[in-house]
């Protein structure tokens, strides 16, 4: 299966609900990676697709020295004004896995939450593993919904979706035709071959506001992609939405969790 087609700018819509509306990784799980990764204090983070810094702030505000690559000039303003406000010093800069700034020191961790999917997963593992200190460890975050009653809202997200596109792009592409390959599977085949899953559980309200929201900082959805579309399908999802609970009112579990890859 060939890899998405890198767009440098697929985010530059979203950024206004991605750091508003997506979930966020909390503490314990980022002290359980720190743990698995037996880092100290003062250890060397990159978080490589950072986004608005939603790892890298957590892992800033835990001691470590930490950089954020995105190709996103938007999502590093986000990210660096985010970073202020929690009062912590991180460097953040513009490129990508597929241009990673050639002055970089080795890391002890390399972070990335929900973008690994977007990168040319065989030879990003292979350029990580020249950047790794020896003993360093890969961490891939994710988010997954479980199939109960609470989240039956994500299936209407995805039917009227379905009629924007929502399945068309990259991974979600090749998840309907069968072709993904998991990000384990590649780590089977890496130099990370050693690995396991931690995750933490919340359960949470949510809102057809955050919904909506939610749905929007979704490249398949972004405002962008959508372009004329964007307000009906806000106005279809948001009818759907009603139809399952009229007051607009939702519940959400979801499990936060990481794989931590090692060298064997």
């Amino acid at each position: 299966m060939s890899q998405p087609e890198f767009e440098p700018r697929r985010f530059r819509s979203t950024v206004p609900y991605y750091a508003r509306f997506r979930l966020h990784y909390p503490p314990e799980l980022i002290a359980r990676v720190i743990a698995l990764a037996d880092m100290g204090p003062g250890d060397r983070v990159l978080d490589l697709g950072c986004g608005p810094g939603l790892l890298a702030i957590r892992f800033a505000e835990a001691g470590m020295r930490v950089t954020g690559i995105d190709p996103e000039p938007d999502m590093l303003e986000a990210a660096g004004k985010a970073a202020r406000e929690a009062r912590v010093d991180i460097d953040f800069r513009q490129g990508s896995s597929f241009d990673l700034p050639a002055d970089l020191d080795r890391q002890h961790l390399v972070t990335m939450g929900r973008s690994f999917h977007w990168m040319d997963r065989s030879e990003t593992l292979k350029v990580l593993d020249r950047l790794l200190l020896p003993g360093g460890a890969i961490a891939l975050f994710e988010d997954e919904h479980p199939p109960t009653a609470e989240n039956f809202w994500l299936r209407k997200l995805a039917e009227v979706g379905k009629n924007y596109g929502m399945q068309d792009a990259g991974h979600q592409a090749a998840l309907v035709k069968g072709e993904y390959r998991t990000h384990v599977s590649y780590l089977f085949d890496s130099a990370f071959s050693h690995f396991e899953r931690v995750g933490v559980y919340v359960r949470r309200p949510i809102t057809a506001d955050e919904i909506v929201g939610r749905a929007f900082s979704l490249s398949m959805l972004s405002r962008e992609r959508l372009g004329e579309r964007a307000d009906q399908f806000e106005k279809d999802l948001r009818a759907a939405l009603a139809a399952l609970s009229p007051d607009g009112r939702f519940k959400e579990i979801a499990e936060l969790a990481a794989i931590v890859a090692k060298r064997p």
